[in-house]
């Protein structure tokens, strides 16, 4: 029995460990947001069915089957082997719900968390099953988009990474394992590098806030949706030490040109703002709409990748 808490990522989730064939119990302190869960859940497959996009060899009714609502924490952890906890991102709200678990669950069940920023040492330290305790950290939305961070903590036994590790496989998600802690983990590393240089050279007049987004998605994000920066560098020469050999000195150069850590304000703040807002509206409906357009977008492309990955 998997277990999980109710929320925008609780809900995406219960969904992707429902298609992945297993029991999931939804665990809120309100009733109401529970019954909003399941409703929202079952709107979502049903579209998921419609477009094609369903992940899993259940159908609908059956993968709801599988999904069921606790307002008891006791009772909703009774019997399961892995919980994951996706409350909002506050350190104190967590380590409470984590206080409560620690004192409820046996020596064989794993402590998950969601969170996508604060690390595990945080949130476990303490704990008397810390050994149990762990970071599966899933990308926005994690059905369309498979990554999951595995983050343990300092004392975390390897059997709970080599155990998340093996689940989220089975649920059909991308595990990655983070042999230790790091401020952002690794995604958002990766994010926040990209993110800094993009302000940058809007902020610098170097090209237009619309113009930078187009080098990403029709240029850079063309290769980065099959292959990492890494494998790039390998087949862009004739391997990594041919790559370095010609490039080594010109990245070295263009690197120490990079300016220091933007403010994310001010100006440039305004001007990208701006930028985006004429193209999307920052009104909920056009909001929606475009995220509605992205996922639908996101859904195409895994569909292709897993199509491309078995020819």
């Amino acid at each position: 029995v998997y277990l999980l808490f109710s929320g925008l990522i609780g809900r995406s989730w219960a969904m992707v460990f429902a298609a992945g064939g297993f029991k999931v119990k939804l665990y809120d302190i309100a009733q109401q947001q529970l019954t909003s869960a399941l409703e929202n859940i079952r709107k979502q497959l049903k579209e998921l069915e419609e477009t094609g996009f369903l992940k899993g060899a259940l159908g609908v009714e059956q993968q709801l089957a599988l999904i069921s609502v606790c307002t008891d924490l006791k009772a909703a952890v009774e019997g399961a082997t892995f919980i994951q906890e996706c409350t909002p991102e506050n350190l104190e709200l967590k380590r409470k719900i984590f206080g409560q678990l620690d004192l409820i669950v046996g020596d064989n069940v794993i402590l998950s968390s969601s969170t996508s920023c604060l690390l595990p040492s945080k949130l476990f330290t303490g704990l008397k099953h810390v050994k149990q305790c762990i970071v599966s950290h899933p990308v926005n939305p994690p059905y369309f988009v498979p990554l999951v961070e595995i983050v343990p903590h300092p004392e975390t036994d390897p059997s709970t990474t080599e155990r998340t590790y093996a689940l989220m496989k089975k649920i059909g998600q991308s595990p990655v394992k983070l042999n230790r802690e790091i401020e952002g983990f690794v995604l958002n590393r990766l994010q926040y590098a990209v993110i800094s240089e993009a302000w940058r050279l809007v902020g610098e007049g170097v090209i237009s806030p619309t113009d930078l987004d187009l080098v990403m998605s029709d240029g850079l994000g063309m290769r980065y949706a099959f292959i990492g920066p890494l494998e790039t560098m390998h087949l862009n020469a004739e391997g990594i030490s041919n790559y370095c050999d010609r490039y080594r000195e010109g990245m070295r150069h263009v690197l120490n040109t990079f300016g220091p850590v933007p403010e994310f304000s001010g100006e440039t703040e305004q001007k990208i703002n701006q930028a985006m807002s004429e193209k999307i509206p920052v009104v909920p409906k056009a909001l929606d709409a475009r995220r509605k357009w992205r996922d639908e977008c996101l859904a195409g492309l895994a569909k292709l990748k897993a199509q491309m990955k078995s020819d």
